[in-house]
């Protein structure tokens, strides 16, 4: 299926977002994800660039194609500082005129056209506002008449219905004053400057506070390299990334940045991978080791191989699920575009009406007081707000869960997250690291102190023979102890037991209990070894490796897949949000009984299959839990497919990472309830935009038609009603911002 990114420079509200997805939803196997706060359409389906462009045109949307999302952000970034410059000047200029007028009338000066000398005088300022409203609103007609020419309406058909209605209104007067009752010959030019003024302010201020909601986005797209040192035939050379391909073998110099996914052939070096993975610790990096693009080197200097091209690196993909999210639909704002779908017809037709009503029913002067309330309707009632409410918490949310280290492929996921009340944990490379290390060694009596260190040699040095995860640690831990390793030889495996072999003078056995009965090796007093030991490790997590020399034991090493340092942390902060915590896991019921009571986790679930984590998962949601699973291995994705949310570990399987809505770039287990705590902000922060904005037009609406006016006398100034839509738009805008700071 095709995808489609499209800049769309001339869409500015829930209505915008309307019209493009019935237009893309009437082709067939057609759906558009629009993205309001960053101006962007996703087209998916079988349908062309062309194709595409000829459907927003067809709405009247201009559009431009994505095609390098690092240089569309920087044009989008260029293009919004320098609309805010224009928006500011034309604010500056429509509000200095407006409130100079304004000023005339609040100090005495005459509104009215009784005499040839004030029918002169507001001619000239009749003529200085159309100029006015030519150079500071004809992006609103512009936009008025693009959706003319569509068959539609939108934002600016009423921003231009109102302030054009006061403009022609009082130029009417002015220039046929008799054709008017004595009482209603008011004119109205500074509301149309005054409208115009404090719209494009809030445009202004509302593009300075939205360019902030995408800075996550933007500090992803700023890790992409441009360049890239290629080791070629005649030696170095810096050429655009654009110009390598697949094989390439590159130069990471001290302090570069990865320009391309790859692998280590040369060197060795420490990469700062904290803005992909949110880990502070340079990972090391050793010949065979991956290499991810964005990250950036340390001290050391690499020779590695293109392993991927940009746009199928891991940072590109992390870019691509984050756009993606912010442009998915969450249920909880789908009523707002059904609402704003019908809503500009809807306020046209209550401001005509309310408007008739006062020319026919309402009190002299009739026609001032319906003027009034047409312009002041139609301006109030700009759904500006409420198409920004939600799309704004989204993009600030899933901004601050990428800085977090937090993928989130689907922004449904994010609401869906705010109602988990049971977490369920795999153990291994969740709650543990995954990576078995060497915790205990007791040493048999007869060995003496100075003999541990060559013996621990011995032992690894017949380890590296075997392919087990536990001989790799016990050959990482005598790396660390800088034990000497000598040569094997005579190495025989015995599967599922252990290895033996010949390490200089000495005949060594490493294995389990097992192979340890198997060739009856006795303790230093000569009797048969037990399994008390192995009990005992067990109940702590670890499993026990005996060593024989000889047919004696002569140590035996306890080896356990550490716990992550802030699992007791993050899951103490799970229970004290009220939700219930289980650890769900294939392994032993005794080795999981011991992590989880380490951990603080009361309810275990061992020794199961991956089918039988999945049925788990449905029972839980039976009985009316929502849950999230995390986990990292294969057995673990019919689970994290069938959970409310998925979370899986990057650390973890590709397959466990295409079967979950959100994956953690971190092995930081406390990112899960800051998550959890994150989702319920952004939807609080949602559900405050929402109710704000259909508050503010379910009560801003009637009283621009006057409601009060039974009681105050007076009717809603049409300024006073561009200023609260204006204010609206900022507010909730303000209000998604929020989010960037807030405490989770």
């Amino acid at each position: 299926m095709a995808q489609i990114r499209l800049y769309v420079p001339n869409m500015h509200c829930a209505g915008c977002v309307a019209k493009i997805e019935k237009a893309f939803a009437a082709q067939q196997a057609v759906e558009a994800l629009v993205n309001l706060a960053d101006k962007q359409v996703t087209v998916n389906g079988n349908i062309t660039l062309d194709a595409s462009l000829a459907v927003l045109a067809s709405v009247g949307f201009t559009a431009q194609p994505i095609v390098d999302a690092k240089a569309a952000a920087e044009n989008k970034r260029l293009d919004d500082a320098t609309e805010y410059r224009l928006r500011l000047k034309q604010a500056i200029a429509a509000l200095s005129l407006g409130s100079l007028m304004m000023l005339w009338g609040l100090f005495g000066g005459e509104m009215m056209i009784h005499t040839p000398e004030l029918q002169l005088g507001w001619g000239i300022m009749g003529l200085v506002t159309l100029g006015l409203l030519v150079a500071t609103g004809g992006h609103f007609y512009q936009g008025m008449w693009r959706a003319l020419q569509a068959k539609t309406s939108n934002m600016d058909t009423l921003i231009v219905l109102g302030t054009s209605t006061a403009w022609l209104y009082s130029m009417g007067v002015v220039i046929f004053p008799s054709a008017f009752p004595m009482d209603t010959r008011h004119v109205y030019f500074e509301a149309s400057a005054m409208i115009l003024g404090l719209i494009n302010l809030g445009h202004a201020l509302e593009l300075k506070a939205r360019g902030k909601t995408s800075d996550a986005v933007q500090r992803l797209l700023g890790l992409q390299s441009t360049t890239a040192i290629r080791i070629g035939e005649l030696g170095d050379e810096n050429v655009d990334i654009s110009l390598l391909n697949v094989g390439d073998r590159l130069r990471l110099r001290p302090g570069d940045r990865v320009a391309l996914d790859g692998v280590v052939v040369e060197g060795q070096s420490s990469l700062d991978e904290s803005m992909l993975t949110g880990e502070p610790m340079p990972v090391s990096k050793l010949p065979g080791d991956p290499l991810s693009a964005g990250t950036v080197n340390g001290n050391g200097s690499v020779i590695y191989r293109v392993t991927a091209m940009f746009a199928d690196t891991r940072l590109a993909n992390i870019i691509a699920l984050v756009q993606q999210a912010q442009t998915s639909k969450l249920p909880i704002g789908r009523l707002a575009d059904k609402i704003a779908a019908v809503f500009v017809p809807s306020v046209m037709l209550i401001a005509l009406l309310a408007a008739a009503i006062w020319y026919f029913f309402g009190p002299e002067p009739a026609l001032s007081h319906g003027l009034v309330v047409l312009t002041s309707v139609l301006i109030i009632a700009c759904p500006c707000a409420l198409g920004l409410a939600t799309p704004m918490s989204i993009m600030v949310a899933l901004g601050r869960a990428a800085q977090m280290g937090v993928l989130v492929k689907q922004g449904e996921a994010l609401q869906t997250a705010s109602r988990v009340n049971c977490v369920v944990l795999d153990k291994t490379g969740t709650v543990t690291l995954g990576k078995p290390q060497v915790t205990d060694i007791v040493w048999s009596p007869m060995i003496a102190a100075d003999e541990q260190l060559s013996l621990l040699g011995a032992i690894a040095s017949l380890e590296q023979h075997s392919e087990h995860p536990l001989a790799n640690a016990i050959v990482q831990y005598a790396k660390v102890h800088a034990a000497p390793m000598p040569c094997t030889a005579n190495f025989i495996n015995y599967q599922g037991k252990g290895i033996a072999g010949q390490v200089g003078p000495d005949s060594l056995l490493v294995g389990n209990f097992a192979l340890m009965q198997a060739f009856k090796v006795v303790s230093h007093t000569g009797e048969m070894i037990d399994s008390t030991d192995a009990a005992e490790f067990a109940q702590q997590a670890k499993t026990p490796i005996y060593v024989a020399k000889a047919g004696l034991l002569v140590a035996t090493m306890a080896l356990a897949d550490p716990i992550k340092p802030d699992a007791k942390a993050a899951i103490a902060a799970l229970q004290q949000r009220g939700i219930r915590v289980l650890l769900l896991t294939g392994d032993n019921p005794i080795t999981a009984q011991a992590v989880a009571a380490t951990v603080g986790i009361t309810e275990v679930i061992a020794g199961v299959l991956p089918e039988q984590k999945q049925q788990h998962i449905q029972q839980l949601q039976q009985q009316g839990y929502c849950v999230a699973m995390v986990g990292d291995g294969i057995n673990d994705a019919p689970a994290l497919m069938s959970a409310d949310v998925g979370i899986a570990m990057a650390s973890g399987t590709e397959v466990a990472i295409e079967s979950a809505q959100m994956t953690l770039l971190s092995q930081q287990l406390m990112i899960i309830p800051q998550l959890l705590a994150l989702s319920s902000a952004a939807m609080t922060n949602i559900k405050q935009n929402l109710f704000g904005a259909f508050i503010y037009n379910s009560l801003g609406i009637p009283v621009a038609a006057g409601v009060l006016y039974p009681l105050t006398g007076m009717l809603l100034s049409p300024v006073l009603a561009a200023a609260a839509m204006a204010l609206s738009s900022l507010t909730v805008v303000t209000n998604a911002n929020r989010l960037r700071r807030q405490r989770l």
